[in-house]
């Protein structure tokens, strides 16, 4: 449905277009109307409006009474059924041989009437704003989450925890037991905090909504610490993204026991072989083929600038393979944990 304004413009220029010489034909194709709809637009002298919005229109036939209506509304507000949904309202109305109207009536009807909202003592559920943030460097923001390794038996874990830098990829603290609890999570933050010697720098740690994650004893080493907190939002696992990836990398590593570990020190041992592979010798691709390690200590230009240097020389030998350019070797400098839109008008995390 074309609005006035835009008929008034659309005719203006087939008009003009017309009064130059073009063919209305022409005129009304590169608008992309039909002749028959530009003369139906200007048959009675001036641009005529859509009446579609404003027309008469006769009721359906199978439009529901005003008796029928409030029957509904009568029903739902009963003390039998006021405190149940549609969907569990027109089943049991069908039991006791009654059917008043569809399903998506009744919701229909509750909508209109202001009455579609939540009932109960639960709470009500809320969007939840996503949780954006943006390192420039590393230690600024850290993602952690849980994870678990199969034991010697069915149905016996152990438990990965494992903190990441958004920045670098570096893992940066892990621990592994045979539980999980908000105070060995706390325990793990500090040892890492310490490591990284970054007392004094802002710093966000996010994580997704698990009890170890919101346990007050991880609220209380976060506070202490000056660490803000951040929260993935309820059921959406890829707000953590990061730490889910080296989840993946980790248990689909050739050597990874898929039968499971014998005891928790043989996990131990194998995380930390992976640990040290995965900081110094994994070249990530999210990091232009660096190792975490590399980038986490700020050796990017370095080592992006010898690469350019190799393939400057290899382009300088035969310059005609190179008739596109050379690799792109640069990094950028702003890492992103779930953007959005327009990443450029958000506050950098420092």
């Amino acid at each position: 449905m074309i609005g006035a304004p835009d008929r008034k413009r659309a005719v203006r220029l087939i008009k003009e277009t017309t009064n130059a010489g073009a063919r209305t034909t022409s005129a009304c194709r590169e608008m992309g109307i039909s002749v028959r709809t530009f003369q139906r637009w200007t048959q009675e002298g001036d641009v005529r409006t859509d009446g579609r919005p404003s027309a008469d229109r006769p009721a359906p036939d199978n439009k529901l009474t005003l008796q029928e209506r409030q029957a509904v509304l009568d029903t739902v507000n009963s003390p039998a059924y006021r405190s149940l949904p549609p969907s569990q309202i027109v089943p049991a109305l069908a039991d006791e041989g009654r059917y008043l109207a569809s399903e998506s009536t009744f919701y229909r009807i509750l909508r209109e009437e202001g009455q579609q909202q939540h009932r109960g003592r639960s709470r009500t559920p809320k969007n939840r704003p996503l949780s954006t943030h943006c390192a420039t460097g590393p230690n600024q923001v850290w993602c952690w989450d849980i994870t678990w390794l199969p034991g010697p038996a069915k149905g016996v874990y152990y438990y990965l925890y494992l903190i990441l830098d958004l920045y670098s990829r570096k893992v940066v603290g892990w621990e592994i037991h045979e539980e999980e609890t908000s105070e060995l999570a706390g325990k793990l933050l500090r040892r890492a905090y310490l490591r990284e010697n970054i007392a004094g720098v802002s710093l966000v740690l996010h994580s997704d909504n698990g009890s170890p994650m919101k346990g007050a004893s991880m609220v209380e080493t976060l506070y202490r610490l000056g660490v803000v907190k951040s929260h993935s939002r309820p059921r959406v696992s890829n707000d953590n993204a990061y730490v889910e990836s080296i989840f993946r990398t980790c248990k689909y590593r050739p050597d990874f026991p898929y039968k499971g570990f014998a005891t928790l020190d043989d996990a131990r041992a194998w995380v930390l072989k992976f640990e040290h592979w995965y900081n110094h010798e994994h070249k990530h691709s999210g990091l232009k083929f660096m190792t975490p390690h590399e980038r986490h200590s700020d050796q990017t230009d370095r080592v992006m600038n010898n690469r350019k240097a190799v393939y400057e020389a290899a382009k300088a030998i035969n310059p005609m393979r190179w008739t596109r350019g050379t690799r792109d070797w640069n990094l950028p400098e702003k890492v992103w944990l779930n953007p959005e839109k327009d990443c450029d008008d958000l506050e950098v995390a420092a």
